[in-house]
């Protein structure tokens, strides 16, 4: 246990508290700049700087020294106040808002070749007809292969203004000459919502991975066509989100919540309160709706979840959320760098806050996984340590508590054998993408033939192929993972297998393909059959 408990929980953790910083961005508390160019604070630090790069003896890269301190500062402050670099904030950015412009690819480098995994749902080159294992040659002339670029490079180029267009020599296995591509680049979604589909003829499903830009838009699509399938229930599957968009988690849980309920409220530094209702008529509010949650569920996702559950709509099922409600505004730092900063704490209706205590450093913090894990929690709700102190009642009368996450209504225990915790870091962290990749290459044509039913009926993952993969693990080196007992085995195949179906068909197949055997949405299917 201890080897994954460095590979995998810190991956998790890391991203929770990597997206769970953008809850306030349309919050409007804010300082004056005439209160910072007279502050005294300020100055002694640009005298520093000065000092620095004028006296000092040696030549010293400032720009790293103000990195340095801006971090160390931070620090002080809570685990979720942190700086965002100049030459990580574009793509900090582009992942949170929800689409980008280009082709539309993903791809590997092969050999020096630029090899499509899948092109990219709802982009360009999937309208056009790019199929994965298309080995992209040309672009507008320029030759793409057997040159020494990096990823980065070539994913420039492909991108471009949008409505501009590239012209694509592409190679396909079986076909002897080189296919021509006329691409328009284009708005290419990067999806927050992976998949939607009907659990039972009643009960529908919606499984978001963070709420970014575009996350209410595609909720409000995945929620009407369930209700054109007949849903009369949702299952919003909320495990592992870290959050988001503050406004994303209020608009959805709008759709749940009747008008003038609150929602939630924010206090900040000076005590100022600002509350934020339920204002309109939503898709879903005289149906029966189920928040999945588990420990990962951060920030926002506790916005939809504390919101629910204390104006008693739905059901909350899963174990405890990750207890993360502080409020961070975004700031710029005038060199392409910015800062994200707690700003306010937020509140859940009925007046709780689910933030875990930070007093005994970020370390301690960000290792909390391991103290629930240690003290039963995972497997036993009675084994959670409530405050009393923060014992509240919702207007229905169900007793709940702050002080840190979301306890569910209904509790489902973790399976926390540690062989299948690593098996999950293997899938959930791409460590059985390239191998699958590999796999699929070897009879392309034959795959990208097949519809999903045919794949899933008639492709089994091989002892062989298990073989092979332990053997891709150390060569790997970095990964060092027993898979060698037998009772593993059935799940390692299913995951392998689930990553064919993502790279042949994509992520809503891939998570319905998962889903199966689960026991958080079992319990919610059981659960649906009863009431309805």
């Amino acid at each position: 246990m201890k080897k994954y408990q460095k590979i995998y929980t810190p991956l998790l953790l890391s991203i929770a508290c990597a997206l769970g910083i953008l809850l306030g961005a349309h919050l409007n508390y804010g300082v004056s700049d005439q209160l910072f160019s007279s502050n005294p604070k300020k100055q002694k630090l640009n005298r520093l700087i000065d000092y620095i790069d004028y006296e000092y003896v040696d030549e010293v890269n400032t720009d790293s020294i103000v990195d340095v301190t801006v971090n160390k500062i931070l620090e002080n402050l809570d685990p979720h106040s942190v700086y965002i670099p100049k030459e990580e904030y574009a793509s900090v950015s582009e992942n949170m808002k929800g689409d980008f412009v280009g082709i539309g690819v993903s791809f590997y480098k092969v050999n020096d070749t630029i090899v499509v995994i899948r092109p990219l749902e709802g982009g360009p080159s999937e309208n056009i007809g790019i199929k994965g294992g298309d080995r992209i040659l040309y672009a507008n002339g320029e030759k793409l292969f057997n040159r020494d670029i990096s990823d980065d490079s070539l994913t420039n180029q492909l991108k471009g203004k949008e409505n501009s267009r590239v012209t694509l020599k592409v190679l396909r296995k079986g076909i002897q000459d080189l296919l021509t591509f006329k691409v328009k680049r284009g708005k290419v979604p990067l999806k927050s919502v992976d998949a939607s589909y009907m659990l039972t003829p009643s009960l529908g499903y919606i499984k978001i991975n963070r709420f970014a830009e575009t996350t209410f838009s595609e909720f409000q699509k995945a929620i009407k066509n369930l209700k054109d399938q007949g849903a009369k229930q949702i299952a919003l599957d909320l495990r592992d989100n870290p959050g988001g968009y503050l406004s994303e988690a209020i608009n959805i849980a709008d759709e749940f919540i009747s008008d003038d309920k609150l929602i939630l409220f924010t206090k900040n530094k000076s005590g100022s309160i600002e509350k934020t209702f339920a204002e309109r008529e939503g898709e879903f509010e005289n149906g029966k709706v189920y928040v999945l949650i588990n420990e990962n569920s951060a920030s926002a996702s506790e916005v939809v979840a504390g919101a629910l559950q204390d104006n008693d709509v739905g059901t909350i099922v899963g174990r405890r959320s990750y207890g993360k409600g502080l409020v961070q505004r975004e700031m710029g730092l005038g060199d392409g760098s910015a800062v994200r900063l707690t700003i306010a704490r937020y509140y859940t209706p009925t007046g709780r806050s689910i933030q875990k205590p930070y007093d005994n450093g970020n370390d301690a913090y960000f290792k909390d996984y391991m103290r629930r894990y240690k003290n039963g929690e995972l497997n036993s709700q009675d084994s959670i340590h409530v405050n009393d102190s923060l014992r509240y009642t919702t207007p229905g009368g169900k007793v709940v508590y702050g002080g840190g996450g979301i306890i569910p209504d209904i509790f489902v225990p973790k399976n926390t054998d540690a062989e299948k915790e690593k098996l999950i870091f293997l899938l959930r962290g791409g460590y059985m993408s390239r191998f699958v990749f590999d796999i699929l290459e070897k009879d392309r044509s034959r795959y990208n033939d097949m519809s999903l039913e045919e794949f899933e009926n008639k492709v089994e993952v091989s002892n062989e192929m298990l073989k092979d993969f332990s053997t891709y693990l150390k060569r790997m080196g970095d990964v060092r993972i027993n898979l060698s007992q037998k009772q593993h085995e059935p799940l390692l195949k299913k995951y392998l297998k689930a990553e064919m179906i993502h790279q042949l068909f994509g992520t809503n197949a891939f998570e319905r393909y998962l889903n199966t055997d689960d026991r958080i949405i079992d319990k919610v299917i059981e659960l649906s059959e009863q009431k309805s």
